[in-house]
């Protein structure tokens, strides 16, 4: 496993998995109790777990695809 490749993957879905997990979560709350509030502590866990598990399934695919 590359570690660069992990770091890089780690970085793009973690930015990307907080700003579509923010987005939602403010859009639930502004359709659901009628006010935009946005759940940050939720995004960020969502996306630290993203962030760490799909580099590290992508870095393990792509070695299998190898052999």
């Amino acid at each position: 496993m590359n570690l660069k490749n992990i770091m890089r993957g780690f970085i793009v879905y973690f930015v990307l998995v907080l700003v579509v997990s923010a987005i939602v979560s403010y859009l639930y709350s502004l359709v659901v109790h009628g006010q935009g509030v946005t759940d940050w502590g939720s995004s960020f866990r969502l996306a630290f777990i993203f962030g760490v598990a799909l580099p590290i399934v992508g870095e393990f695919e792509r070695k299998k695809g190898i052999r």
